[in-house]
């Protein structure tokens, strides 16, 4: 038999994709990394973006100010300031919002150029700028505290935190460092339980060790999203540029320390894992993501949509969750219960530049209507359904979670800079331009609700 004629099929003749998948696509050029203009604009952009992120935390880390929260004339120890503190300066307000936006618009140039850039400078300005973000203070807001003291709150006194707030415990010096002392954790079981593992450390330690955390899962989520960005067939310089180089995360998570970069880590192996066809890692992946915050668990319908094999998919995922319900159980009992009653809590609470708080307001509503809240938790449900309806019918999975997740962020009434991260990674991954644009959109908008709105940069 000839074998001349058996070729490998034209682009056109590509099989179809399995259901949920990446459209077909042919692949993108590779980018002459490092030549012309675009390369020195945006090699220009980049030192600019990681010196900023440096000014920042040299700016913050000499004295106390309302950007390091529970700094004060009276309390601003060596382990609070951190490592910085000798070589520091005390920034202004006008400096730490210069250098914030600074980092915004080296941003945007960054991304723009980003496939004219080599591989290397781009891998090198997000460590450095990681690395200065984790050496930083914790900046503009207190929750690591409560992270901690709901750890010590467990493993030290013996209470469970889905039940006693932290005041519950007045003798730990935790105690005066958490600003929310009398509510409960909002945080899932797994979360909780990994971080009972700090609670023989010192408050310092403990507080240096999730800084820690929050920059290395940051850049491990920078490096799953080059792997599967090629899988996908998108350009990884630009993908990893869209998440790593984001101020969000350079300027919000990684110096407060926040478990969003955790989450981010665990959704993108997730995706990793179910787009290679190892749904049984990918289910596990995601439902540990979701054990983190309750918030993450909206990826987990659109990924079991998107799994080549649903039903695999479905087991493992049902598995997970009834694992992570024993484990909680067990480390809990009965008193993981009000977890849910701690989640109404918080979004019974509002933050004043929620979005439908902000309507409300323009509406001479007041801070938030009812008929406004349920206004926006409507559309985000339409948004929701529309979204499961266009994943059932093959649209890629991932895009479908993205816009899903925009929904959440506008319709939630607790709304922080650092809760971007949830659209970040699906953004960075998808080949829609107008999620991209919606992603880069919110989060000019999440940035100025700390920087231009009325309370600039103030501590949350």
């Amino acid at each position: 038999m000839a074998t001349s004629t058996l070729r490998p099929p034209r682009p056109s003749q590509a099989p179809d994709p399995p259901p949920g998948g990446p459209p077909p696509q042919r692949a993108p050029a590779p980018a002459r990394a490092g030549h012309g203009g675009a390369a020195l604009a945006g090699s220009l952009a980049l030192a600019g973006l990681a010196s900023a992120i440096a000014l920042l935390a040299l700016g913050t880390a000499a004295a106390p100010s309302s950007f390091v929260p529970r700094s004060s004339a009276r309390f601003f120890p060596g382990w609070l300031s951190g490592p910085l503190h000798g070589v520091g300066f005390r920034g202004s307000t006008a400096f730490v919002v210069a250098m914030v936006l600074a980092a915004c618009a080296c941003y945007a140039v960054a991304l723009r150029f980003a496939p004219a850039l080599g591989a290397k400078r781009l891998w090198a300005a997000i460590a450095f700028a990681t690395l200065a973000g984790a050496l930083a203070p914790p900046l503009f807001s207190g929750d690591v505290f409560g992270y901690i003291g709901y750890a010590r709150l467990a493993a030290l006194h013996g209470l469970s935190p889905y039940s006693h707030g932290t005041a519950a415990a007045p003798g730990d010096p935790i105690a005066s460092l958490v600003g929310w002392p009398k509510l409960s954790t909002p945080y899932g079981p797994l979360f909780t339980l990994a971080s009972e593992a700090l609670a023989p450390l010192s408050i310092a330690a403990s507080l240096w060790v999730l800084k820690a955390v929050a920059a290395i899962t940051s850049v491990l989520t920078v490096a799953l999203i080059w792997r599967v960005a090629e899988r996908l067939r998108r350009s990884p310089r630009t993908a990893i540029a869209f998440y790593g180089l984001n101020p969000l995360v350079l300027v919000f998570a990684v110096p407060g320390a926040h478990n969003e970069a955790l989450i981010g880590m665990l959704v993108v192996a997730g995706a990793a894992w179910v787009l290679s066809g190892s749904e049984g890692r990918g289910g596990v992946a995601l439902v540990a993501a979701s054990a983190v915050k309750a918030s993450a668990a909206l990826v987990l319908p659109f990924a079991l949509i998107g799994s080549r094999r649903r039903g695999r998919s479905a087991a493992t995922i049902a598995l997970a969750l009834v694992a992570v319900a024993i484990a909680s159980v067990i480390a809990f009992g009965p008193s993981l219960s009000p977890l849910g009653a701690a989640l109404a809590t918080q979004q019974g609470l509002v933050a004043g530049h929620s979005i439908p708080s902000e309507v409300s307001k323009l509406l001479g509503l007041g801070k938030l209507a009812l008929g406004v809240r349920i206004a926006f938790l409507a559309l985000a449900a339409g948004v929701l359904a529309v979204m499961v309806r266009r994943c059932w019918r093959g649209a890629p999975w991932l895009d479908c979670y993205g816009w899903s997740t925009l929904a959440l962020l506008a319709a939630t009434a607790w709304l922080w800079p650092w809760y971007g991260l949830w659209a970040l990674a699906p953004a960075a991954l998808s080949s829609s331009r107008r999620l991209r644009l919606a992603t880069l959109l919110a989060c000019v908008y999440l940035v100025a609700i700390r920087v231009a709105i009325r309370h600039p940069l103030s501590a949350g």
